[in-house]
């Protein structure tokens, strides 16, 4: 096994037991333990388990950021680019569920200068994802929005699933994703709908 991919063992192992125990009750030894190494050798990869915990928040950004920079480069429109985004963070709490509990629960842990540098990339993608609703309403795909508001709101459908979503169950990652993208762009009920409660004028008031 290559020093790259016994990192990668290691960076593996360590995301699940921290997603399985907690990140302050796992300890180098029981790291080295799970890879099967010798915890002397651990120390050959990785000086602490900061620096593993740091590189479980980088693969994960990384692995988001990069699926959404491919596929940048295709003809796909931004609202079904929004879509795949949302379905990659839905796939990955089947792929990689511990680095996903890690980056939402664990970023605190961090020192003080990795926490900047995560904060940074994580800020760069939702930059990215925010200017899909940009585009967008731009080309008509939308209505006129705020597209800060509407990254959040997807965020906050996504990032947050893993704390029920369990794979094996009646709906795959990638239906769930599709479920939540139809809620956020068609909603759950029609303009006459909305109308009839009033919803569309106190929505316009606030605005206002």
């Amino acid at each position: 096994m290559s020093p790259e991919e016994r990192r990668g063992q290691v960076v593996s192992a360590a995301a699940e037991l921290f997603d399985s125990a907690g990140y302050t009750h796992v300890t180098m030894g029981d790291i080295a333990k799970n890879v099967g190494i010798a915890k002397p050798t651990l120390y050959h990869y990785f000086d602490s388990k900061d620096d593993i915990l740091l590189a479980i928040h980088e693969e994960f950004i990384d692995l988001l950021f990069s699926r959404h920079s491919d596929r940048r480069l295709s003809d796909l429109p931004p609202e079904v680019l929004l879509l795949e985004a949302m379905g990659d963070i839905l796939e990955l709490m089947e792929t990689h569920r511990g680095h996903v509990r890690v980056f939402f629960e664990h970023h605190r842990e961090l020192p003080d200068d990795a926490q900047a540098a995560i904060r940074r990339k994580r800020d760069r993608y939702e930059g990215a994802v925010q200017a899909l609703f940009d585009e967008a309403a731009e080309a008509g795909s939308f209505a006129p929005l705020d597209s800060r508001l509407s990254a959040l709101a997807m965020f906050g459908m996504c990032n947050w699933a893993y704390q029920w979503y369990r794979p094996g169950g009646d709906l795959t990652s990638r239906q769930v994703a599709e479920r939540f993208w139809r809620l956020l762009v068609c909603g759950l009920g029609d303009l006459s709908l909305l109308q009839s409660l009033g919803v569309t004028r106190q929505v316009t008031a606030a605005d206002d």
